[in-house]
Formats: structure tokens, sequence, C-alpha cells
């Protein structure tokens, strides 16, 4: 039978949080977790126990971010709406979230699972010109099925961990293949930044074409469509693959007014509002546009696409000392076009990309897996959420 439907606010506290000021030093770089939507949109694990970022106790006390208890399930509100994952510790956020400390009665892990199933729905709720947010009040106003019994939320939990479990490993395996990409990157050239081989080095831009992208006028609708994905800096957090999908697209005007770049080329987050991020980078298996915050490396004739790519990933350390901003992070078109990349000869190249070519294969098996499972699991969630599991 159906589950009945209630109110988040009827069964959880809605906790918004906040940034301190980025402009004072002392508030950043202590010991308390404060996470960005960005922080949990690639994980392998829900449960969230650490951050790039850390603010001290005068950034906490200084702004209305509020601290969250083991349990709490984290929500972002904006830049995008719906990813999901669990408080393993206490930490706070940033103003992108709108966590849910469930009250009694209310497993964390059914919580977790059900918003994770519903986060379309709830992200069909923003509103907003510039990007799309759903204030506490929505949230507080969004309904979810939930049993009144705790210990069905909990057998419905241990069914859906089981089934996630198999996308859990998938990212591992994931993450291991970068690893090896690593490795072999490491064994053929070393290190890129110590460039203790001595190979030549050259400037990007005589490597490759730099082009900064931009974002269409938001107050002409007909910019916006779908011909072509229309990539923001969200999209090259995962730490080795190629892009994730984009949540917008341009239209063929918007294409006119905007900038793209050709499949082959490594995009790179260059403006960040934090200086871990600048340098994340990601191989464009397509045409694609993108924002401001990125800038596109186009290969020039006789370079390699793949080997672009991860000599970008593995020299990040370069890219980011070229930032002019040490709070937020920003590398210009021109300061970048100056970072020296190193440049193996050709046959080393070749062998790199013959080994970058397998473990691609590989990852797009694991991939194909991976999406299997995930109907599995959308299948189960959609039957355990209608009350359609047998035996609870």
């Amino acid at each position: 039978m159906p589950l009945p439907l209630v109110r988040l606010g009827d069964c959880c506290n809605v906790v918004s949080g906040a940034t301190p000021r980025t402009d004072v030093a002392e508030y950043w770089d202590g010991d308390i977790i404060w996470l960005t939507p960005k922080d949990i949109a690639n994980l392998s694990d829900p449960v969230v126990v650490d951050s790039p970022d850390k603010i001290t106790q005068a950034g906490f006390d200084n702004c209305s971010t509020q601290m969250l208890p083991a349990g709490a399930i984290l929500v972002s509100s904006r830049a995008p709406i719906g990813h999901v994952a669990i408080a393993g510790c206490a930490l706070c956020t940033n103003q992108g979230f709108k966590s849910l400390i469930p009250r009694a009665g209310v497993d964390s892990g059914y919580l977790y699972h059900c918003m994770k199933y519903r986060a379309q729905r709830l992200a069909a709720l923003g509103n907003g010109a510039t990007f799309k947010e759903v204030s506490k009040t929505i949230v507080e106003d969004f309904e979810i099925p939930l049993p009144s019994d705790v210990d069905v939320q909990r057998q419905i939990a241990a069914i859906l961990d089981k089934a996630d479990g198999i996308s859990k490993k998938r990212a591992v395996v994931v993450l291991d293949a970068g690893k090896y990409l690593r490795s072999a990157f490491f064994h053929l050239f070393d290190d890129p930044v110590a460039n203790s081989k001595g190979f030549p080095e050259k400037h990007i831009a005589e490597l490759a074409k730099v082009t900064t992208g931009n974002t269409p006028s938001r107050e002409i609708a007909a910019y916006y469509g779908d011909h072509i994905e229309w990539i923001k800096s969200d999209n090259l957090n995962t730490p080795f693959h190629f892009l994730t999908k984009a949540t917008e697209g341009l239209s063929e005007a918007g294409l006119r007014v905007a900038r793209s770049a050709p499949a082959g080329s490594t995009l790179i987050t260059c403006i960040a509002g934090s200086p871990s991020c600048i340098g994340n980078a990601a191989l464009a298996d397509r045409p694609v546009s993108f924002n401001q915050q990125i800038n596109a490396l186009t290969p020039k004739p006789g370079i390699e696409p793949e080997f672009i790519y991860a000599t970008t990933l593995f020299s990040k350390a370069r890219i980011q000392a070229a930032s002019t901003n040490g709070m937020k992070g920003m590398v210009s078109k021109g300061a970048l076009e100056q970072v020296r990349f190193i440049l193996p000869p050709p046959d080393q190249r070749k062998k790199f990309v013959a080994i970058f070519h397998k473990v691609m294969a590989l990852t797009e098996k694991i991939e194909s897996a991976a999406s299997e499972a995930n109907m599995l699991y959308g299948s189960l969630a959609q039957r355990a959420f209608q009350g359609q599991l047998s035996g609870l």
C-alpha cells in the first residue's frame, strides 16, 4: 500500500549554511569541516568526514553557518540542486545547502536514499534567473514517503544500501584506474612539475590553443536550449574521467555568442571560489560550450589530446602557482598560456597514449556495468518508496 507523505519540516529540522568572508585570512585554513556542493558531487561513499577547505573557529563565529551533527543529511539547494550525502561527523556547510537533521522516528539511512531518489523532484521546484535554487520554505514543504515504523525504514535502507554498493565499488575501481594512469605517466615522464628528467618545456600556448568560455545573456531565453552542452566547473570535478553531463545547454543562437571547443580539448577550471579547485581538468569526448570560469586547451597539430589532458592533470601545482587571487583563485588566459608543460619525445608520448586508451576501455566497461546497477537501484527505490517491497 502507498506510504504516507510527510513534510520534511514536520520530520526534520532544515538548516541553511553560510560562508565566512573570503578576504579575511584568519577565517580560513582551520580545523572545522566546511562543505560546498561541489565537494559532494562525485562521492564514492555517501558518508562525508572531511572537506578540501576548512574554516577556523573565528570564521564559524563570524558567519551564520551552523554545526550539523553526525547523521544529518546534506542536500545541495543550488548550483546544482539535489546532491545528497550523510554527515559522518560534526561539520558545517556553505549557503548552497538546506541540510536535514532527522527528528525522533526518522532513520538517517532511509532519509538519505529517499532524498537521493527524489532529488529531481526537488530540483524541479527551484527558481531564479541566474541559477536555480530552492529556499528553506520549499524544502520544509517538500513531502516524502515515510513509514511510521522506523524499523521498516531501516529495512528499506538496508536493501537500497546493497543495491547502491555496486555503484560504490565501481567508483573505487574507476579511482584505481586513475591511480594506475598516474603511475604510468610518472613512470614514463616522472613528476611533470619537478621535471627531474630534464625534458624540454614549452608554454601552453605553444602546445594548444587556449579559449576562455563565457555566459550568454540570461535575459535572452532563446540563447538556452539543447543544441550543445554548456559546461560549468562542477562538470570538471571528477578525479579521473571525461566530462560529466551538463545540466544546461545552449541553442544554436546561444552558441553563436558563446565559446566552444571540439572533442579532444582539455577543460580547466581557472576561476573558483576556492584555490584548491583551480586546475581541475577533464577531457572532452564531445564538442561542448563552457562558461567563463573555464579555459579550454585544444591541442595543436602533432600534440596528442591525451597527453595534454594528463599533463594538465598532473601539473596542477604549476597552474595554481599562476593564480592571481590567493583567497578565491583565478588564473587569467594570459597567465595560463605562459604556464610551462614538459614535452617528452613523440615516441614516449605515444607509449603513454596507448596505455591511456587501455585504461579508458576498462573504465567504459565498468561504466556500462554501473549503468545497469543504477537501473536496479532506481527500480528498487521506486518500489520501496511506493510501499511495494514485499515483506516490509
